[in-house]
């Protein structure tokens, strides 16, 4: 199901904001380049938790493929999918990536109330969960595939249906759902290429490499999971060590234990734990060497207290399911708090290359007339490789006539330059 107009996939990718990659691709190559090397880790607190390499990570989104195809999953079917963060749950998304299926992920605390609606929405096929969650699934009419039914060994039934398998980067992958505060979620189809743009900056604002080890207390369900953590694992190669239900103590455990040097914490637990160094004082931090923020504001005296006091830098995102990405990783820390660059600030070029890919408006709400100077809010605009094509089904468009996305939120310039946005 491609989502994009060709016109905006032919334009995108001649500038090189779109490669065609796919994540089944990203996990290819990763495979070949470093098959021995550890890929995913299990939270320490789950029954049996696992660590697998690139090579097992493959060989078991391989035995998933074999029985979601069995369970009639090909190109374009949408699978609903209910899993704590864990090895499990990348598995499966990579797997029914693999089959040129889209992903549905819904968070563990949704019930039969939820799922019976957003299931039927996404018109899904087939519904991947726990043993623990299965009664909630029992009720809706799919398949339901728990990963105990895992012992299937890969027996090369796939290889002429994958043979034959195109799938695009403009193809939709996920379906994830906004929040639900106005009313019924709204399904957020994403492709490829929409997905590894905003990728870009989780790679490049904590500049992330192979070498790195992330510790991912984001549910893989939304833009937060898979923009900060999922995707630039795949793309960098690093080691994902996986976190839910969120535990500090557990938190901290896995930071000294898998040598963690990149996780994101919300400001409120950032601000908590430089007011609380005893707690710190009693965990090995040693290996970090950035954090990145966000859902909320940051305070600048948070964002300095942590380079002042551990040498680390907090990068600050915004971001949400239909594409929106802001980062800030300017070197003021106060500045870094406060603000985000502004995308087409005149004569900047930004560190990130995301920054400098995004085109933003600001306009009044009641009156939409375009702001151009500094401290009037103004609701954003934005358009660029990162942002999604449309909302699934009959939903009124989200889109300016010029094919700008409102985003809902107020924003004003700020600066000398007005080169920020706050």
């Amino acid at each position: 199901m491609r989502l994009h107009p060709e016109t905006r996939v032919a334009e995108y990718t001649a500038k090189g904001w779109w490669s065609g990659e796919t994540f089944d691709d990203l996990l290819r190559a990763q495979v070949a380049a470093r098959p021995d090397r550890t890929a995913v880790v299990d939270p320490p607190n789950r029954d049996s938790p696992e660590r697998l390499t690139w090579a097992e990570l493959d060989e078991r989104v391989d035995r998933l493929a074999v029985v979601l195809f069995d369970l009639g999953v090909r190109k374009d079917i949408v699978v609903a999918v209910q899993l704590p963060n864990g090895v499990g749950i990348a598995a499966a998304l990579l797997a029914i990536s693999r089959l040129g299926a889209i992903s549905t992920p819904f968070p563990v605390q949704y019930r039969e109330y939820e799922l019976s609606q957003l299931v039927k929405l996404a018109n899904a096929a087939v519904f991947v969960t726990e043993p623990q969650f299965r009664e909630r699934a029992d009720g809706l009419g799919l398949p339901v595939l728990t990963l105990e039914h895992l012992d299937v060994p890969y027996d090369g039934r796939l290889d002429g249906y994958l043979a034959d398998l195109e799938v695009d980067g403009n193809d939709c992958v996920t379906i994830c759902w906004t929040s639900g505060t106005e009313g019924t979620p709204k399904g957020v189809p994403r492709c490829h290429n929409d997905w590894l743009a905003g990728c870009v900056g989780g790679v490049e604002a904590p500049r992330l490499t192979g070498d790195d080890v992330l510790l991912n207390p984001f549910p893989m369900v939304n833009m937060a999971g898979f923009v900060g953590m999922f995707l630039p694992w795949l793309r960098t190669g690093a080691v994902l060590v996986q976190h839910q239900p969120f535990d500090l103590p557990v938190f901290l455990q896995q930071i000294a234990q898998e040598r963690v040097t990149y996780t994101v914490a919300p400001p409120a637990l950032l601000t908590l734990l430089l007011q609380r160094e005893e707690i710190l004082a009693q965990a090995d931090i040693s290996s970090l060497r950035v954090l990145g923020s966000g859902s909320a504001p940051l305070p600048p005296a948070m964002v300095r207290g942590w380079q002042d006091r551990h040498g680390l830098n907090v990068v600050n995102f915004f971001g949400s399911n239909e594409g929106v990405a802001l980062l800030s990783d300017v070197p003021d820390p106060e500045e870094r708090a406060r603000f985000f660059p502004r995308p087409g600030a005149e004569g900047i070029e930004w560190p990130s290359r995301l920054n400098n890919w995004m085109t933003v408006r600001l306009v009044d709400p009641a009156t939409d007339e375009v702001i151009t100077e500094g401290g009037h809010p103004g609701e954003l605009l934005i358009a660029g490789p990162t942002v999604f094509a449309g909302y699934l089904g009959p939903v009124a468009s989200p889109f300016t006539d010029d094919g700008f996305l409102r985003t809902g939120d107020l924003f004003e310039y700020a600066g000398n330059r007005l080169q920020y946005l706050r």
